[in-house]
């Protein structure tokens, strides 16, 4: 009898329908918002403290450096205890971070950021540092996102109880990422500009609170069963980088990432767009920085009913390639409403970039191994936001907020450029499901 063969029927709402997945990207949610509504009151409180774009950076450098110490650390890890455990009590850290910058925006609190210390930076020149409990606040912070990246993004695989709807997961999982930073930077800068730093950082709490409450109620899950004989840390994580290093097409998505955001982005500098360029305050600073996310959100409701399949690879390349050429355009716009759909197409460029790296990492990449993968992924995109903070922070000391913007975006075209001609295999590579024999 002949078989027949058909690709398998796509269900959009298949990760959905279960509820622990449910609880799962509701506290991410809660957790986003929180973060970035706490991110639009820092940078805001920062900027009118020193009026300095470089202390904008610093922000991001006080926050990726000790995450890329300890994310190494962090992915062995999230291979070796049980990964709910590490998310539960990172989140209880960063609850804690929250309650701390809340307590610095009280009357009792506020002096200590008027006092500050001056040194050098090459290049930069003379340097006052203000604020520095904020610092330590997020360095401590960061720290908590170093252990807790790999521990969420290799726990959120264990709650699906069959393969086929890990990337139907991936896409909810970065559509409510993305809505949630919607709706965070906008929250943040209404809150600042209305009711102060105090009210804002008290939502800040609330937020990170019930993000605890719904992860603690997800049910744990024993870790996945290693190939071979354990091995010790500096055999785990060598292992989990010379997967990555032997394995072309993940090594060029996250090589493609890292510089992109590393050069592209603006996002460090809105603060200094809002208040100089376009002159729209508080307000205009929040929904600037909500923009990007808006186009992100879209572009992944879409693709969680058409998913990139065909040409995948391609489509990568190119999208990565309009988030530089929509980021030069923003550096050269005076226009509120042209620079902020110009941020939209960003996030809708981006939203492309994020969802197919995601769905080739998990895809590639073995149970038991993606906790150390996942780190080294935060090692190359998640603290590339920060330190591509601190590089748009410097550049805008020395060329001026607008070139520093343009070159950036250049910089990306360039490693697009670089990376089509030597990742053949990411040029070819195709998602489409393979048909099943009936």
């Amino acid at each position: 009898m002949p078989t027949a063969s058909a690709t398998p029927r796509h269900d959009p709402y298949a990760a959905l329908r279960l509820p622990e997945f449910r609880r799962f990207i509701s506290a991410r949610a809660c957790m986003t918002l929180a973060t970035q509504v706490q991110g639009v009151a820092v940078s805001w409180q920062m900027f009118k403290l020193t009026g300095d774009p470089l202390a904008l950076g610093l922000i991001g450098l006080a926050e990726a450096i000790p995450s890329i110490v300890v994310s190494l650390y962090a992915g062995h890890l999230a291979d070796s205890v049980r990964r709910k455990n590490i998310i539960v009590a990172m989140v209880a850290v960063l609850l804690l971070c929250s309650v701390a910058l809340w307590l610095l925006a009280s009357p009792t609190g506020l002096p200590l950021l008027t006092a500050g210390i001056s040194f050098r930076v090459p290049l930069a020149g003379l340097v006052e540092l203000k604020a520095l409990p904020l610092y330590a606040v997020i360095f401590v912070s960061g720290v908590a996102r170093g252990f807790l990246g790999p521990a969420v993004f290799s726990f959120m695989p264990q709650l699906m109880p069959a393969r086929e709807h890990l990337a139907n997961a991936i896409t909810w999982n970065s559509t409510t990422w993305q809505t949630a930073a919607v709706v965070g930077p906008a929250i943040g800068g209404l809150l600042f500009a209305h009711f102060g730093m105090s009210v804002a950082y008290g939502v800040d709490i609330a937020l990170m609170a019930l993000s605890l409450l719904l992860f603690i109620s997800i049910a744990g899950r024993p870790l996945p069963v290693t190939e071979g004989e354990k091995l010790n840390l500096k055999e785990s994580v060598l292992s989990g980088m010379q997967f990555i290093f032997q394995n072309q097409l993940v090594l060029a998505a996250l090589s493609l990432d890292l510089f992109a955001v590393l050069f592209g982005g603006a996002v460090a500098l809105l603060p200094v767009f809002a208040d100089k360029v376009l002159m729209v305050g508080a307000d205009g600073l929040g929904y600037l920085r909500a923009a990007p996310a808006v186009g992100s959100v879209l572009m992944a409701v879409s693709l969680t009913y058409f998913p990139l399949r065909r040409k995948a690879g391609l489509k990568l390349l190119w999208a990565v390639a309009g988030f530089g050429l929509a980021t030069i355009l923003f550096a050269l716009s005076s226009s509120f409403w042209l620079s902020l759909f110009l941020l939209f197409m960003t996030g809708v460029f981006d939203s492309v970039s994020v969802i197919v790296r995601s769905t080739l990492i998990h895809t590639y990449t073995p149970e038991y191994m993606k906790g150390r993968v996942s780190a080294v992924n935060n090692i190359f995109i998640g603290s590339s936001n920060e330190i591509g903070a601190f590089e748009s922070g410097v550049t805008a000391r020395l060329l001026g907020v607008v070139k520093s913007v343009v070159v950036g975006g250049a910089m990306t075209l360039l490693v697009v450029g670089i990376t089509a001609w030597r990742a053949d295999k990411l040029r070819r590579l195709d998602l489409t499901p393979k048909p099943v024999k009936a």
